[in-house]
């Protein structure tokens, strides 16, 4: 009876409003007079707001943020004006996200809140199919990439990326950058010209800009070898970094000084060098790697289980595109990984059915942006040059889309990227704590776990550095005290639990 009394909601101008500290929501009317009947629909509805909201309150929302959430809730409500609440499945939210996902200019934020509302609102109804809707994707949705998140960046022209890495607030780094603007992007045009990562770009810019703001802000032009090696014994001693983060440091200043400056270095003698033991890798039991994925459902559990069961790495699966599951073969191409290298890893034959009804799922969303105009998606490698209506094909599609359009920030237009792998990497945390395993677990903690399952198994470590992309063997070996038994064919783990 309460749920009925939402087929008037529509004819409310300001559900809403909040007087006196109270959330009740009013309903304006003027002096209008009200039969008994409507009389008594209205204190229903008001009887349910007030549910509602007691369930935020309950949950620690805030006050300022519990109007929001009714707004929210409110809107979805009127979406759907000639269908009783009651009468609403998981169809109906997931159209509803998607068609709030394909909205121009909606905030982070905004998108976050609109599905803590809806599902707060079917949480207090007490539904039983509130499961059956992918929650956390939805959420993890909310996060759209940034001009600086290595997806994009790498297209973003150098004067822009350094504008925007110039106007980041509360930054230290700020000054060193809006005062060194011309070299900074020479340095990042030399980088591009050689096609080094995006990553590796980042971090490169970084050291440089950090370097300069020890030296007190000084043009590079004037710094030399003992100021560099004055820098680097600074990080070792003073801020006790790792070996592999002074090497860095070390070969981001070599570059800028002999691509960028065109004064090499040559040979700065010793200095304090840091030196930190290296870490054996966290490697899981398969029991607790069943554990974790028992503790997790939806596209994670499917991401977290590619993760365990070819190698990947975290940003090799969430950057998969429709074109490299290869069913006929039951392999998957990880194209463009670190290091820029291509290679095959094993599709598990555990996870086909469930790839392929994800990958349905997944065309009805693209199908569904063409019909509206939409449908497009990044291309790397200048890729959209070579063939204009590429974006829009359905091989180039990410396996692991945002439920978001978003605007890309270099070419202006709207686009589905990937989703964010902020969601996973909080998942398998979560997943982790919850299966009450102590280990520091993350995401690389399921690509160790692949490698030594695969080396206890009796591959030989030649294959396993093949299939993990490792340049060198001896990276390889940290996994393992088992070497060179045979192995031709390979199974992936996952299909042994």
């Amino acid at each position: 009876m309460v749920i009925d009394g939402f087929c008037l909601l529509y004819l409310l101008k300001h559900l809403c409003i909040i007087v006196h500290n109270n959330y009740y929501p009013r309903n304006i009317m003027g002096s209008y007079h009200m039969n008994q009947q409507k009389s008594t629909q209205e204190n229903e509805i008001k009887r349910f707001w007030d549910n509602y909201i007691n369930r935020l309150e309950h949950i620690g929302i805030k006050a300022n943020v519990i109007r929001w959430h009714v707004i929210r809730a409110e809107q979805y409500i009127k979406a759907f004006p000639d269908k009783r609440l009651a009468e609403h499945g998981p169809e109906e939210v997931v159209a509803y996200l998607e068609q709030q996902g394909r909205a121009g200019q909606i905030e982070d934020w905004q998108f976050r809140q609109i599905v803590d509302a809806i599902q707060n609102l079917f949480v207090m109804l007490g539904v039983t199919w509130l499961p059956e809707v992918d929650w956390k994707f939805w959420m993890d949705s909310a996060a759209s990439l940034t001009e600086s998140h290595p997806t994009v960046a790498a297209g973003t022209a150098v004067k822009k990326t350094i504008d925007h890495l110039s106007n980041i607030k509360r930054s230290k780094l700020t000054a060193v950058r809006k005062l060194h603007t011309d070299i900074l992007e020479q340095l990042l045009v030399e980088l591009r010209t050689r096609r080094y990562s995006i990553r590796t770009e980042q971090s490169y810019e970084s050291w440089v800009t950090r370097f300069i703001s020890f030296c007190g802000n000084q043009e590079p032009e004037t710094l030399g070898s003992g100021e560099v090696v004055s820098f680097l014994q600074h990080l070792a001693v003073q801020r006790n970094v790792a070996e592999s983060t002074q090497n860095q440091a070390l070969n981001a200043l070599v570059f800028f000084y002999d691509k960028v400056l065109k004064q090499p270095l040559g040979n700065i003698g010793d200095f304090a060098r840091a030196k930190r033991p290296r870490r054996l890798p966290v490697v899981l039991t398969q029991s607790e790697v069943t554990k974790i994925l028992d503790q997790m459902d939806g596209r994670q559990k499917l991401m977290a289980s590619l993760l365990y069961g070819t190698g990947m790495r975290l940003m090799d699966c969430v950057r998969l595109r429709v074109q490299d599951i290869d069913f006929g073969y039951q392999q998957i191409v990880i194209r463009d990984g670190k290091g820029k290298k291509d290679r095959v890893v094993p599709l598990p034959e555990r996870l086909l059915n469930e790839l392929k009804v994800h990958l349905e799922a997944v065309r009805k969303i693209h199908d569904t942006d063409l019909e509206k105009g939409f449908g497009e998606t990044y291309l790397p490698n200048a890729f959209d040059q070579k063939s204009p209506n590429g974006a829009k094909e359905w091989g180039w599609q990410y396996v692991f889309p945002s439920g978001r359009l978003s605007v890309d920030p270099r070419s202006g237009k709207t686009r589905r990227h990937h989703i964010h792998e902020n969601g996973l990497q909080k998942a398998i945390k979560t997943a982790a704590l919850k299966a009450s395993i102590p280990k520091k677990v993350n995401c690389h903690a399921l690509r160790h776990s692949f490698a030594t399952h695969l080396l206890e198994s009796g591959y030989d470590i030649r294959t396993v550095q093949e299939l993990l992309g490792h340049a060198d063997v001896s990276t390889t070996m940290i996994y393992t005290h088992v070497l060179n038994r045979g192995g031709k064919g390979v199974k992936s783990p996952l299909d042994g639990l």
